[in-house]
């Protein structure tokens, strides 16, 4: 591998620590991860926005922090919830739907 001859110049991001072919494809398993963890943490967001009350050692102690704190109203998750469900749908219309230009630095 190290005698293969490419075309295509080295981009070197980070001072030289991260470098990278113009013109290389971003790999589908990278844009399905990125989707797939925002899309986590939308149902993490719903699922876990008043602590993890059902965890055998620690559930006790976030049930006591709700009681002296005040829980964040369904306003304010929903609110979040949309925001991050907008960033999931531009995060999957950029990986998918977008298509990379010639002159692209």
């Amino acid at each position: 591998m190290a005698t293969e001859k490419h075309d295509n110049p080295v981009h070197e991001m980070a001072g030289g620590w991260i470098t990278e072919r113009k013109g290389t494809p971003v790999p589908l398993f990278l844009k399905l991860a990125y989707v797939g963890f925002s899309l986590f943490g939308l149902y993490y967001l719903f699922t876990y926005y008043k602590g993890e009350l059902g965890h055998a050692t620690r559930g006790a102690l976030v049930g006591a922090f709700n009681q002296t704190s005040e829980v964040p109203g369904m306003g304010w998750i929903a609110f979040l919830g949309v925001v991050l469900g907008l960033y999931v749908i531009g995060l999957f219309w950029y990986a998918f739907a977008a298509k990379e230009e010639e002159g692209e630095e």
